[in-house]
This record gives C-alpha cells, structure tokens and sequence, in this order.
C-alpha cells in the first residue's frame, strides 16, 4: 500500500480542492462531469481537513458538502453535512471565528429550504442572521448575510422563531 502524502501536503491539497469547489459552486450553469467533480472535490476537501486540520476546518469542509448538495437540491446528503457541521461548531476547539456558528445555521436554512421545509429554513435563517449581527469584521458580516438573503426567504422574526429550532 502506498504511504500517505504528509500532513503539509494533504493540507495543500485541503485547501486546492475547498477553493475548486468554490469555482464550481459559482458557475451559472454546470455540465454532469462539472457536478461530479464538485461532489467529489468538496468531499476530498472535507476528508482532508477533518484529517490534518483544526476543528473548525472540519465543521467548514462540512459546511462545504452542506452547500454543494443544497445547491444540487439534495436535500438527505445537504441535511446531513449541514448537521454534522453545526455539531462540529457547537461542540467548538480550535480554528472557530465568529462567524462560524452563523455560517453553520445558514447551512441548515439551505438544507432545509433544499428539503421543501420553508418554515425550518426560516427559522434558521432567523438565527443565522442575528449570530450575523455579532459578526465583527464587517466583510465576514457580509459574506454571511449575502449567503442568508440568496435563500429568499422573508423572515418573520417572533420569540417563537427565535427560540427554534
């Protein structure tokens, strides 16, 4: 068996394949070779921070497969990583920013939303955007707000809504 490439190298490869999926996820229109590739490299990505990284790189490789399928409209496999996302954040050690914990719940509202479950997405939307507030860099503030209105969703925001999900 062949021996594994070294911890710098798989944190090389971590970050090449994170940032091609990235180029993926923003492309207007994908072929099925370029679907596949993003599946594959957002997993790859995810696999080798999870392996080499810190926990926060872990709970945003999850982050990533969360995206990619919500954006395919798979909801079981978005469900998933966007869960295993924010029980990585919750559970916290290295590498976490502010704006991870927001970032994980507007990972759930594109999973939810990408199951049909608007009402859930809404709900966490809402959270998603009040971590948001709290965000200190004001570039990190907009990425997560930007990522929350591209659901769509009109949020009512209620002591009912907030204490969800």
């Amino acid at each position: 068996m062949a021996e594994a490439p070294g911890k710098d190298v798989r944190r090389a490869l971590a970050a090449e394949f994170f940032n091609r999926t990235w180029q993926l996820l923003e492309l207007p229109e994908r072929t099925p070779e370029q679907v596949d590739e993003m599946i594959h490299s957002a997993h790859a990505s995810c696999a080798y921070w999870l392996q080499v990284g810190a926990p926060a790189n872990g709970a945003r490789g999850e982050w990533q497969c969360a995206r990619v399928y919500a954006t395919l409209g798979r909801a079981e496999p978005a469900l998933w990583h966007a869960r295993r996302c924010l029980e990585l954040t919750e559970a916290g050690g290295d590498g976490f920013e502010d704006w991870d914990l927001p970032g994980a719940q507007q990972a759930m509202a594109h999973a939810h939303l990408a199951a049909g479950a608007v009402e859930e997405a809404r709900s966490w939307a809402v959270l998603g955007r009040a971590g948001a507030a709290r965000i200190e860099d004001a570039e990190d503030r907009e990425i997560i707000e930007s990522q929350i209105a591209e659901l769509g969703l009109t949020e009512r925001v209620t002591r009912t809504s907030l204490d969800r999900p």
